[in-house]
């Protein structure tokens, strides 16, 4: 009998919450129906919008080990699969001269568990316990690549030519994100169930910042999120991210401010923007959002 994760979409929205990552209904539907049908995730949207964020939720909630590849250009299977140990196969084989071996004694002799260097991949395939994979920003590197995704995520397993076929012993649950760089491969998606993350509404960034800094006062915390929804609709080179919102939250917290003005703005924007055109760009147009009625 299959045992579920999860038993309601409902049930996924508490549990998401109770770890401090703020979900909707549809965030909460795809993790749940990923765990019912065992498709992997692939989770796209702009740079801080809480992809990486939510694996490291899911693993929390579930007990779950996180094993994270980090995507880059350049990436190859020996970095992401798996590599044998050269050094110390030669160590052997060294160790073994004056011997009457046959090359395929000496094969079968360091082409074993001793010389296997796991990377993550094949560390998420084998693991016992319960595991999340994260496949962190998989638009970075090529295609090519994304071949050798596409096995492991259609049956959980992988050739290695001098050992043969590795199954899974226990499923993860997968998630792969995307900040959009370029196009992934039709055979890549067609894999995976597929979420878009953008930048929260007023209302559930605000919740998101209350929940992560709960001194905040709730005014403040109003105009810093309306505030930082304003400037992403700017031209910027990049805009702020929740990450990013999150810690202007606790810059002024930290500098007792407990309402905002444009020179506490302008002293701070250097904590929500990391380039200086950016920083002069929102500091030329700064206006203030007027702080909620107390009515």
């Amino acid at each position: 009998m299959t045992s579920y994760r999860f038993g309601t979409v409902p049930e996924v929205v508490e549990k998401l919450g109770s770890v401090d990552y703020l979900s909707d209904e549809s965030i909460a539907t795809v993790v749940y129906l990923a765990d019912r049908l065992g498709k992997p995730v692939l989770v796209e949207g702009p740079a801080g919008t809480g992809k990486t964020e939510l694996s490291k939720a899911v693993a929390s909630i579930l007990g779950a080990n996180l094993i994270r590849l980090q995507c880059y250009e350049g990436l190859d299977e020996a970095k992401a699969l798996y590599e044998w140990n050269y050094k110390k196969q030669l160590l052997r084989i060294q160790a073994e001269q004056g011997r009457e071996m046959s090359w395929e004694d000496v094969e079968t002799n360091i082409f074993t568990e001793d010389f296997l260097l796991e990377r993550p991949l094949l560390a998420a395939l084998r693991a016992t316990e319960p595991t999340v994979l994260l496949i962190d920003e998989i638009d970075k590197v090529d295609f090519e690549f994304e071949g050798l995704l596409l096995e492991l995520l259609s049956d959980f397993q992988v050739s290695i030519p001098e050992m043969g076929t590795v199954v899974a012993t226990k499923i993860p649950m997968v998630f792969l994100t995307s900040n959009n760089s370029r196009e992934l491969s039709e055979a890549l998606k067609r894999r995976c169930l597929y979420l878009y993350l953008d930048y929260p509404t007023i209302e559930r960034e605000r919740a998101i910042v209350l929940s992560r800094v709960p001194e905040l006062p709730e005014t403040l915390a109003d105009q810093i999120v309306r505030l930082v929804r304003s400037i992403r609709q700017m031209e910027l080179k990049k805009a702020p991210s929740i990450a990013e919102t999150l810690d202007w939250a606790r810059t002024l917290l930290h500098l007792g401010i407990t309402e905002l003005d444009a020179d506490a703005a302008r002293t701070t924007l250097t904590v929500l923007l990391k380039f200086q055109t950016d920083v002069e760009k929102v500091a030329g147009h700064l206006q203030i959002p007027p702080r909620p009625s107390d009515n």
